[in-house]
């Protein structure tokens, strides 16, 4: 008992869990300007606002990420807002169809909510799965397909490559497709890494849709290397990855919510941290945030103006 105590209380103190901002200020949401705003809601979970759209990308918001809930990967730190307390989303993006990636039970609550008016742009096989669920308003793309949120033509989300796989069954293996997603607006452009391993693709998705304003890039679950390095990215090879798709900014992803690799909790920040000065980047280049934390990113005659922000 005494152990758990002293557990949560070091969980509290290095990875608090802030309320989202649009919790109490929900008159905010939106109003960004020519920018972006970004708030992180664990692991691949973000929240971002851009060129009049608010869109999650890879959203989970239950405790465990396996097909049952009382077994599985459970949540260290728990999500920092309900499906509930969201603003309205305008678009949904999914990677692949692992669990920590695509939740059924936050699916069927975010179609309960917000119903056709949210629109979900999804891997390649995946349509059926999502109609299963109830949802009506889902594009299926291949890689480099492309596609809008009905009256919001200006923004274009593009489904582009990454290194992984895709399985939720014994029989399904990579029967859907996996992937990034680029978010090409008149203002902005975001960049969502998903689950990936190091590959040439990045550079592919630089030349063609950089640079991005913003990318969300995962540093965590890379140990073993021998096992992981074909899927997941250590926090060197993310920092390649920001290179690669030539992005402005970048917050880390993908660490602090479900141990799901070897490594220490707490050694994904450290590692960046590590590979930036390597590479001669400042941590405000690659940042990290807090569960429920925000952080503005504002373009203007004088270039990049950044805060982080609680609201």
């Amino acid at each position: 008992m005494l152990e758990t105590h002293l557990r949560i209380k070091e969980l509290d103190r290095e990875l608090p869990v802030l309320k989202p901002y649009f919790v109490q200020n929900p008159e905010l949401v939106g109003k960004t300007g020519a920018g972006i705003r970004v708030t992180w809601l664990g692991h691949a979970s973000v929240m971002v606002e851009m060129d009049e759209l608010t869109f999650l990308t890879d959203p989970v918001f239950s405790q465990r990420v396996s097909p049952v809930q009382f077994a599985g990967p459970k949540r260290f730190r728990g999500p920092p807002c309900t499906v509930d307390q969201l603003p309205k989303i305008d678009a949904v993006v999914i990677s692949h169809t692992h669990y920590d990636h695509l939740d059924y039970h936050t699916v069927i609550n975010l179609n309960s909510r917000f119903g056709s008016d949210l629109r979900w742009f999804v891997p390649l096989g995946l349509l059926d799965w999502m109609q299963k669920c109830g949802c009506e308003n889902v594009i299926e793309l291949d890689w480099w397909g492309e596609n809008c949120v009905p009256g919001h033509d200006a923004v274009t989300f593009v489904f582009t490559p990454a290194q992984h796989w895709s399985k939720r069954t014994v029989t399904d293996d990579n029967k859907v497709l996996w992937g990034s997603w680029s978010v090409l607006g008149p203002w902005n452009r975001f960049f969502f890494a998903g689950d990936t391993g190091y590959c040439v693709a990045f550079e592919e998705i630089g030349k063609r849709f950089g640079p991005f304003d913003l990318a969300a890039i995962p540093i965590g679950a890379y140990e073993p290397r021998w096992f992981m390095k074909y899927q997941h990215v250590d926090p060197e090879e993310a920092v390649r990855i920001h290179i690669d798709v030539q992005t402005k900014k970048s917050l880390a992803i993908h660490w602090g919510t479900f141990a799901l690799a070897n490594e220490y909790y707490l050694d994904p920040p450290v590692k960046l941290k590590e590979a930036l000065d390597r590479y001669g980047l400042k941590t405000e280049d690659f940042f990290v945030l807090k569960h429920g934390e925000s952080r503005d990113i504002n373009i203007n005659d004088d270039g990049f103006e950044e805060k982080s922000s609680f609201l």
